[in-house]
């Protein structure tokens, strides 16, 4: 069957990001922040689920000539702030964690080898038997959420490494961009004036 309608990769994110301008920017803000370091060393002494996690990433939005991939937006250290920081639901965090041993489990079952271990071909149909399922569906459409989050938040949340996913969109950001001692989780709340109602 021959797609003569399809869109680019980057119409999609484009358009990804025209319908997430309306979702609350606090599920960008709840991160760790991260000194401007080499997304290298996040994947440095990688262990489970982080190994998994991030070829699972890296399948899901490669880089090309003219598009940075997970890695080099540090999608993977976007992923990790979001799962430690303190207001991360623990469901949603148990889940991540789960759908990495099922994928492994469903890895094992069809092909003899985990996930990180399987070549591109082994690895889309692994993703896609996963995606038949409800639970499967949920969990990749989160790492895909924290795809396009690392791609499209600001720097300062370990996501969008240099700004790579705003150049690549050709997005200019809004300013000033916070620093590090005014990340969202780090603010105060706002007191509440009470009134009788």
């Amino acid at each position: 069957m021959k797609h003569t309608n399809l869109i680019n990769r980057r119409q999609f994110i484009q358009l990804l990001s025209a319908l997430s301008a309306g979702w609350s920017a606090t599920s960008l803000a709840v991160a760790k922040s991260v000194s401007a370091g080499s997304s290298d060393t996040d994947y440095k002494n990688l262990k489970e689920p982080w190994l998994t996690l991030a070829q699972v990433q890296e399948h899901l939005f490669p880089a090309d000539e003219t598009s940075p991939g997970a890695k080099d937006i540090n999608a993977l250290r976007f992923l990790r702030n979001m799962q430690q920081a303190p207001d991360t639901d623990a469901e949603e965090k148990k889940f991540i964690e789960q759908g990495v041993g099922w994928l492994n489990d469903l890895s094992v079952k069809e092909h003899q080898s985990v996930f990180r271990q399987l070549d591109d071909k082994d690895k889309e149909s692994v993703l896609r038997r996963i995606e038949s399922s409800r639970a499967g569906s949920r969990w990749l459409a989160l790492i895909m959420t924290n795809l396009i989050e690392a791609l499209l938040s600001d720097p300062v949340y370990g996501g969008n490494q240099q700004g790579k996913g705003w150049k690549w969109l050709e997005h200019q950001p809004g300013f000033p961009a916070p620093t590090p001692d005014k990340v969202y989780f780090k603010l105060d709340t706002p007191s509440r004036r009470r009134t009788k109602a």
